[in-house]
């Protein structure tokens, strides 16, 4: 099934199913040298080669549990944006065979990967929502609305059902974005010598 609609110029596409390569590369190129990745993996050479496969974790994840939103380039045909969202209106299950994928991926950097998982989940809300698990656009296509864009296809939907969405953010710029759509900041998560992460909450526009 392919949806598309237009948003600000940019062609924004509910892909299912999708090339989860496609989607492991956009997250990878964008999000690579975020401050939390610094954070998690000091050593640059060695976090660009871990990247793929942690992320391919996730893609696969919203591929078979959540929805995945992106926006493909008109002059390479590749994906310049990806959004992953998981409808936590329902139980979903943990990514399959978690802990072993992700022991084989992150190496030395283990500890500190579940440092931030268990940090994030303690501060997780419960009640129904849709979480933004990743938005991410390629280097070479930022600053060009198509974040926006995802964020605006997608809020559209939760706007109509009536429901709230969640989402971290370790990005003061992106954190800025987020309070333009609509969300709130709630006090930062503090990782043990690390960058802050904020929690942001979004209620539905009636």
């Amino acid at each position: 099934m392919l949806m598309t609609h237009a948003i600000q110029d940019v062609v924004v596409r509910d892909i299912d199913p999708v090339d989860t390569d496609e989607i492991t590369a956009v997250l990878a190129a964008a999000m690579s040298d975020g401050p939390v990745a610094r954070w998690l993996m000091p050593d640059a050479s060695v976090r660009r080669a871990c990247s793929p496969d942690y992320f391919t974790i996730y893609a696969d994840h919203a591929v078979r549990f959540g929805e995945v939103y992106a926006t493909v380039d008109p002059i390479d045909g590749r994906l310049s944006g990806v959004a992953l969202w998981f409808p936590l209106t329902r139980m979903i299950p943990p990514p399959y065979d978690y802990d072993r994928r992700l022991k084989e991926v992150a190496g030395a950097a283990f500890d500190r990967v579940c440092e931030l998982d268990a940090a994030l989940d303690a501060h997780h809300p419960v009640v129904p929502h849709h979480y933004l698990a990743f938005l991410a656009v390629r280097p070479d296509r930022q600053n060009l609305g198509i974040g926006s864009s995802m964020l605006a296809r997608h809020h559209a939907r939760l706007d109509r059902a009536g429901l709230p969405a969640y989402l971290e953010s370790n990005d003061p710029r992106n954190r800025e974005l987020y309070l333009r759509h609509g969300y709130v900041s709630r006090p930062p998560i503090m990782l043990p010598d690390g960058p802050p992460v904020w929690p942001m909450w979004r209620e539905p526009y009636r």
